[in-house]
């Protein structure tokens, strides 16, 4: 039997395979154990206007299901981005997404409109839902009024594909993805991490040096997928599943329930080939079901859309 064919379409993207590396997950120190050129799509650390140094240490605090992050959008800035980091990122030989954040829409609106004078993007996500600043994205991607004027503004400002990431920390995460979609998104995905809490015991005092931070891994999968569902019933725009995605088969629950790719982050930190293991056994698992492609196994499935 052929090697089963793994293309998906994604909106207007059209993606070697369903897996990608999720931002904050990625970057060149990946490409030491990875052939890049095997996933589906890299997205870059989020890009603000101006250079972030980020949170306070400790940062970072394993879990007994995943891990909790308080980076806090630590990354270089938008002009050296471009000129240190994109030119590598132009290299990589396959689907290359930038994420994109700021502080209000007019900070969304000036990194976009730079990034669409760049060539070798293929699109650019839009950051609207990180839990562990002190303002800006977590305030966006709460309300419905601020995310549809910030992707409206986005999209006014280039041609690229755009996909929003939204939120698990909302009252009604399909009113938001709406409100995404009437802005003028392409793609959505969801969900970025839960915001979370750690204490030590002994001294009464937070682990990690912002107090709060997102909570990402195996211990949000199950929140993750009914979230992927809601929006994907209720929206015809595509969705990329995100949350705990360790294997093969997690996968394709997201796939089974609405989702056209998945984003892959916590799992990198785990073991540096866990993507390119999960297309391996993606590959396997279509074999053993006498399947030439995804898109016909899900298809064969009583899927939950």
């Amino acid at each position: 039997m052929p090697v089963p064919d793994l293309t998906v379409t994604v909106g207007p993207l059209k993606l070697k395979n369903p897996v990608i590396l999720a931002s904050g997950t990625f970057g060149r120190e990946l490409s030491q154990y990875i052939n890049l050129a095997e996933v589906g799509g890299v997205i870059s650390k989020s890009i603000t206007l101006e250079p972030r140094g980020g949170n306070p240490p400790p940062r970072l605090l394993e879990t007994p299901a995943g891990i909790i992050n308080s980076i806090g959008l630590e990354n270089p800035g938008l002009k050296t981005f471009c000129r240190e980091y994109l030119p590598w990122l132009k290299t990589v030989k396959t689907t290359r997404i930038v994420s994109v954040a700021g502080e209000n829409a007019n900070e969304f609106k000036e990194i976009t409109v730079a990034l669409s004078r760049q060539k070798g993007i293929d699109a650019l996500e839009l950051n609207i839902s990180c839990p562990n600043i002190a303002r800006g994205n977590l305030t966006i991607g709460s309300s419905a009024s601020l995310t549809k004027e910030v992707v409206k503004k986005a999209r006014k400002a280039t041609k690229y594909p755009l996909i929003v990431k939204l939120s698990p920390n909302v009252t009604d995460i399909v009113q938001i993805a709406r409100a995404a979609v009437a802005g003028g998104a392409d793609i959505i995905s969801l969900v970025n991490t839960f915001r979370a809490l750690a204490i030590d015991w002994k001294t009464g005092q937070p682990r990690l040096g912002n107090i709060t931070g997102g909570l990402s891994g195996p211990a949000i999968k199950p929140m993750a997928l009914w979230m992927v569902w809601q929006v994907a019933q209720n929206i015809k725009t595509p969705v990329i599943g995100i949350g705990g995605i360790m294997t093969a088969e997690d996968a394709l629950e997201f796939m089974a329930a609405g989702a056209r790719a998945v984003q892959i982050g916590t799992a990198n930190i785990v073991n540096p080939n866990a993507s390119v293991k999960i297309i391996s056994d993606l590959k396997k698992i279509l074999t053993k079901e006498k399947c030439a492609s995804l898109l016909n196994f899900l298809d064969r499935r009583n899927n939950l859309c």
